[in-house]
């Protein structure tokens, strides 16, 4: 018996065909042909299982036979921001994991100490959808182009103002809130200890020098909360996943 492959196609039922990309792949590496059976995800939370009907070179046209809503894993919206790490090798790993455990959106950040100023999207957008696709998700996470670290608190601000729906919004750094000289306020304590189950999760992840103070406190002063993951020191794109799999054991 086959194994049953899955592809993205956006706007998969109003299409009959894989994208073209998605098209060599079933032909020339499957080798896939009339008559196999497959399944499609739209990235908004649908599967649908269809037939191939045709296959050539470049081509792959289908049939549905069947659509299957999905239910979500987690149920609240789960947002990281995250500055990407020099190495972009590390931040590739970062969204290919987080999608296999599960999230919805992603913003790179340009903070203070980024070490990387500029990333180029493209490739993130292939890994998401590839790790989408070998984890069997339903929906795709929304990926964003890289924002100044001021400017992303205004476009949090705005999207609050217009859906008048505040989030839970998180803050995590390093830096000691016990010395009054940093003027950081007091935290709460751990990630898993003051998210609450149930409710749209926005969390900040710094660069490998860390948020500034300013942005802590500028975050601070915008409704952010400081918040620690652990003890242990972490890389960037370790704290980012463990921030994830914090939120996702939490609504799961």
């Amino acid at each position: 018996m086959k194994e049953v492959r899955f592809f993205y196609v956006p706007n998969a039922n109003s299409v009959n065909e894989l994208p073209e990309e998605e098209a060599q792949h079933a032909v020339r590496v499957l080798r896939m042909e009339m008559g196999d059976e497959m399944m499609l995800m739209d990235g908004e939370g649908t599967f649908y299982r269809a037939i191939v009907t045709e296959a050539s070179k470049k081509r792959c046209l289908y049939r549905i036979e069947e659509t299957l809503p999905q239910e979500r894993q987690w149920q609240p919206h789960l947002h990281l921001a995250m500055a990407p790490t020099k190495n972009m090798d590390r931040t590739e790993w970062f969204a290919e994991k987080a999608t296999e455990i599960g999230f919805d959106e992603l913003t790179f950040l340009r903070c203070q100490w980024s070490e990387r100023t500029v990333i180029k999207t493209e490739r993130i957008e292939k890994i998401l959808v590839s790790a989408m696709k070998q984890s069997h998700k339903a929906w795709k996470p929304v990926l964003n182009e890289m924002t100044d670290f001021k400017t992303f608190l205004q476009v949090v601000k705005g999207r609050e103002e217009a859906t008048g729906k505040p989030k839970q919004k998180f803050i995590c750094h390093c830096h000691d809130d016990s010395d009054p000289e940093t003027g950081i306020a007091k935290r709460v304590g751990l990630l898993k200890d003051v998210v609450k189950a149930g409710e749209d999760v926005l969390v900040m992840i710094g660069p490998e020098g860390d948020f500034s103070i300013d942005e802590v406190k500028q975050a601070e002063a915008m409704g952010f909360q400081s918040v620690s993951l652990g003890k242990s020191r972490l890389r960037t794109e370790t704290a980012g996943l463990v921030a994830v799999h914090i939120i996702n054991l939490i609504n799961q």
